[in-house]
């Protein structure tokens, strides 16, 4: 049996250690908050104290957090990397830039452990599903034999390459998409409300025609909540929107609808709202157009 050492047991993080171990694999999990821990353990995986004691003789280490700062904190802080398993792999699943992806990868790599770049799309509905895009790169080798992990967290698994960073560079251009996909839903239903239409009878409107996203039907919902859950928060698409815009500086390419969102983004961050539900970015447009936020509802 495959064992699994399992780092970020967050929205998504959670639903993902709980598919493997009911797949068969063998999970031991970590996170910073005792009830993430519990979870897992109610979902028959086994918690760790530690990140170290997590990747304790693991084949597999799976981080699912939340930047390149927090991998290298967990990898290189602690033991972590030197309890795998001789020849473990490390699957790095968060968004992170691809210069801190491939310096993340050179280090484990001097340590004798293998190295795959697989970060993710889909969100917690993918998570608990099992159906989220992987946008992997790792030598040929290293992927197949990640390939059961990885296959039983998505449907579509994508190997983008054998050079560590070119998975993270699919997924900036991604979030390119959803960062603006967000916001575009979000100037339009804020619009429908201020110009008197209905917007939930705007929102099945554009869901259920050419106008319509995955984003859209995802998030709309949320936007006309007073106070959805948080399923993903503003900070996260500040921090995305930054990578995305960060690789078309490098590559000298103009990116203004991405850096127009951000700005979106950024404002609901400002006003203290970073930890909210990304859909919440509605707000800026209420607040800019002069509307009250939340709208009587």
């Amino acid at each position: 049996m495959t064992a699994i050492g399992f780092i970020g047991l967050g929205a998504m993080g959670l639903p993902m250690a709980a598919g493997l171990v009911r797949k068969g694999f063998a999970v031991t999990g970590f996170d910073l908050r005792a009830e993430a821990r519990a979870a897992l353990v109610s979902a028959a995986g086994r918690a760790a104290e530690t990140a170290a004691e997590a990747a304790r003789d693991a084949d597999v280490l799976v981080l699912m957090v939340v930047n390149s700062a927090q991998a290298e904190a967990v990898l290189f802080g602690g033991g972590t990397l030197e309890a795998m398993a001789p020849r473990g792999i490390v699957v790095l699943m968060a968004t992170c830039a691809p210069a801190a992806v491939q310096a993340i990868a050179g280090r484990v790599q001097e340590a004798q452990r293998r190295f795959v770049d697989a970060p993710v799309s889909g969100g917690v509905v993918g998570a608990k599903a099992g159906t989220l895009t992987i946008m992997a790169a790792a030598p040929a080798e290293t992927f197949a034999a990640a390939r059961p992990v990885l296959d039983t967290l998505g449907d579509k698994l994508f190997h983008m390459g054998e050079t560590p960073g070119q998975g993270a560079m699919a997924k900036v251009v991604n979030q390119l998409l959803c960062g603006v996909h967000i916001a575009a839903a979000a100037e339009a239903l804020a619009l429908a409300g201020q110009v008197g239409i209905d917007p939930q009878t705007m929102l099945r409107i554009v869901s259920e025609s050419a106008a319509g996203s995955w984003m859209l039907r995802d998030r709309g919902p949320r936007m006309l909540a007073a106070a959805p859950p948080v399923a993903s928060a503003i900070d996260i698409f500040v921090k995305d929107l930054s990578l995305v815009l960060e690789a078309g500086r490098d590559r000298r390419a103009a990116l203004p609808l991405a850096a127009a969102a951000q700005q979106m983004f950024l404002a609901a961050s400002g006003r203290g709202e970073g930890a909210m539900d990304d859909s919440q970015v509605i707000r800026s447009w209420r607040i800019l157009n002069g509307g009250t936020d939340p709208p009587d509802r």
